[in-house]
């Protein structure tokens, strides 16, 4: 298909473009984590208790969904998550613990555009600022673009969420701006900060991510010698 590509400041150009694949329900392994289709069988009593663990007692301050109040309300939410396809949610597991340990999904999924969105990402305690997190979330970007044939890959989240804003940048997404009164949450207003990764940024991108999970990058107790930002800033 032959699109035409507008630049700043400048004429339309020719995209030779065909367009991008419809995620699907699979599996997506590394080292450390494993990426499942929900399993209601499988995962739903191990992440009712991450999702209900009250270490982190903001884990649902920002979503559009919990927090809930016992097993049932969220197995509930699960069935319905179970079925869907957009957003098509996965579930973690942890290799080491072979524990579900939270969840991730793609959503707003464009393949005519070739724009696809990560998001309803919760991680239980166990698994945040882990390495299990970090390449969890390198297993959905890199099926994005090297599986899948997306040219954009978006971030969003209400631009009160410091922690979900400094994560997006720490993975390498490039802040966008803000949309103001952009949706009615819980009752609450959101404005949306946007972030995105485009096609072209992935290799760096993707191969810092590779330097950054490698095992030479932990000590023996397991905490990184070098960081995600500091690995993407020397290759530049």
């Amino acid at each position: 298909m032959e699109m035409m590509m507008s630049t700043p400041g400048g004429r339309a150009e020719t995209l030779n473009w065909t367009p991008a694949r419809v995620p699907i329900p699979g599996v997506l392994a590394g080292t450390t984590v494993r990426l499942e289709p929900v399993d209601l069988d499988a995962h739903a009593h191990a992440l009712s208790a991450a999702a209900r663990d009250r270490r982190d007692p903001a884990l649902w301050d920002y979503m559009s969904v919990g927090p809930f109040t016992d097993d049932a309300a969220f197995r509930s939410w699960l069935e319905t998550a179970a079925t869907s396809r957009d957003p098509l949610f996965f579930t973690v597991i942890d290799q080491a613990a072979e524990e579900p340990a939270g969840m991730v999904s793609y959503l707003r999924i464009t393949p005519a555009h070739g724009v696809i969105e990560i998001g309803s990402i919760w991680f239980g305690p166990t698994l945040q600022r882990t390495r299990q997190a970090t390449e969890a979330i390198y297993l959905l970007a890199r099926h994005v673009f090297e599986d899948l044939g997306y040219r954009r890959l978006e971030w969003k989240c209400d631009a009160r969420n410091e922690r979900s804003r400094r994560a997006a940048e720490r993975f390498g997404f490039r802040y966008e701006g803000v949309f103001a009164q952009h949706m009615v949450i819980k009752g609450r207003n959101r404005d949306t900060a946007w972030f995105a990764m485009l096609d072209r940024d992935w290799p760096a991108i993707g191969a810092a991510f590779t330097t950054w999970l490698g095992p030479e990058n932990f000590d023996p107790s397991g905490r990184q010698l070098r960081s995600l930002a500091a690995i993407r800033g020397a290759d530049r």
